[in-house]
């Protein structure tokens, strides 16, 4: 829900916090109230020439957006960062990335430094995104709940009983998994490099396809389209057969560009999923969902871990 802000009474009794989510291609920042509604949203390209400047791009976004709601920094409870790659929360650095120029970049110090905010919280894009999904799905703190993105590139991160299992910092990283991969030549390969958008484009390439013209093609039941989604759905349920046998959990959200723009995808997961399942697990299928947030799960996790802090 989008919405400007109101002054008075209602102004007054909202909490606001600022969410920012950044990306290889992409900027956005959203304010957003203790309610999780959306007052105002900027989104500029990201610029990864090099550090700075993608830092300035970031300043840019965040102080455009303040601007437009005319509110003084000093009204908003703090600012939660998302950052792809490994993050050090407790340091306030993004550690790694591999589509920013960010290596060990003191990332919560120097926004501290330029907007004087009372606090900024940073973590990992997707699980920001994790938390924003969680809380949309009733936030249980007796479940394990998954959410795993399928986009650009593919990851996960899992919530059991209120908290992120972080592992010795790695654990998510469904990507790397090695999963069923029809048109791959080894017919086994790493699931972000067969079923990501990068990779349903390589599919496609033959036909000058991008992504979405697969995706397209194969809703109008092109054969060529059809064996090419078949093929990464099929490394899908694979990956999600390997969550459910390791964890079972009692909830797995899909997000990411792949799935909030094509749904339908999930009911084709699950026809192919069932074939794995004992009947035991079966009830897996009925605990299987797609995103409430959509692209502003990252922002409006963000905001999130800051409101609820």
């Amino acid at each position: 829900m989008c919405a400007t802000i109101e002054k008075g009474v209602g102004f007054m009794s909202l909490r606001y916090a600022i969410g920012v989510d950044i990306g290889g291609t992409k900027i956005a920042t959203t304010i957003i109230d203790q309610h999780y509604d959306i007052h105002y949203r900027r989104e500029v390209p990201s610029v990864t020439t090099n550090a700075e400047s993608m830092f300035t791009q970031v300043v840019n976004c965040i102080e455009a957006l303040i601007d437009e709601s005319s509110m003084d920094i000093s009204k908003f409870e703090g600012m939660g960062v998302g950052v792809p790659g490994k993050v050090d929360q407790e340091a306030g650095i993004a550690v790694f990335q591999n589509n920013i120029p960010w290596p060990n970049f003191p990332l919560v110090k120097r926004l501290q430094d330029y907007f004087k905010v009372k606090s900024v919280f940073i973590d990992n894009d997707v699980y920001m995104a994790t938390l924003a999904e969680w809380q949309a799905h009733g936030g249980s703190t007796e479940e394990t709940f998954v959410y795993l993105t399928i986009s650009t590139g593919i990851s996960c991160a899992i919530i059991d009983k209120g908290s992120f299992i972080r592992g010795a910092g790695f654990a998510g990283e469904m990507g790397l998994l090695p999963v069923k991969a029809p048109l791959h030549p080894d017919a086994i390969a790493g699931f972000e490099k067969v079923a990501a958008g990068p990779a349903i484009q390589k599919m496609g390439q033959d036909k000058q396809w991008t992504t979405e013209d697969v995706l397209n093609f194969y809703q109008k039941n092109d054969p060529e389209a059809i064996k090419i989604m078949n093929s990464v759905i099929a490394s899908i349920a694979h990956s999600v057969y390997a969550m459910i046998c390791m964890i079972d959990p009692h909830k797995i959200v899909f997000g990411g560009g792949v799935m909030n723009n094509h749904p339908y995808l999930i009911e084709k997961v699950k026809e192919q999923l069932i074939a794995y399942l004992v009947e035991e697990q079966k009830g897996s299928l009925d605990r299987i969902y797609v995103s409430h947030n959509k692209g502003d799960a990252g922002i409006i996790g963000a905001a999130f871990k800051v409101l609820k802090k």
